[in-house]
């Protein structure tokens, strides 16, 4: 699957957010390192606190089926800047792989690539609790 591809597969989550208070629809597509896609879309709630994004649906998603290890991340909005992934998900996305290859697009379906790295510099996964 090409970038492009990845990038698209995550625009179809956009119209599946279920966005009532900030009208804002984010969408993802995770790649596992089998070449399996895993989407998200956000999902607000009135208690702020238990909104979840697109990034962390497709995560917990991929988890809850087994799958371990990440490729790359597309995660795209309605917006004419970049949808970067809040420092939230960075975190727990980070936890997996910190080597993850992160694209992020704007409306008109242009992508820019960071790693997860660059985007979270001092991330911290498993092996700083022991």
């Amino acid at each position: 699957m090409t970038d492009q591809e990845l990038v698209e597969k995550a625009f179809t989550m956009l119209e599946k957010a279920y966005v009532p208070y900030s009208r804002f629809p984010v969408g993802a597509a995770l790649e596992g390192a089998d070449g399996a896609v895993y989407t998200g879309c956000n999902v607000e709630n009135s208690a702020f606190g238990s909104c979840i994004c697109a990034e962390r649906t497709a995560l917990v998603k991929a988890v809850s089926e087994g799958c371990r290890s990440f490729r790359r991340l597309a995660v795209v909005g309605n917006s004419t800047d970049y949808c970067w992934p809040c420092g939230s998900c960075r975190q727990m996305l980070y936890e997996f792989a910190p080597d993850l290859e992160v694209l992020v697009a704007n409306k008109d379906h242009q992508f820019v690539k960071y790693t997860l790295r660059q985007l979270l510099p001092c991330g911290f996964g498993p092996e700083a609790m022991g």
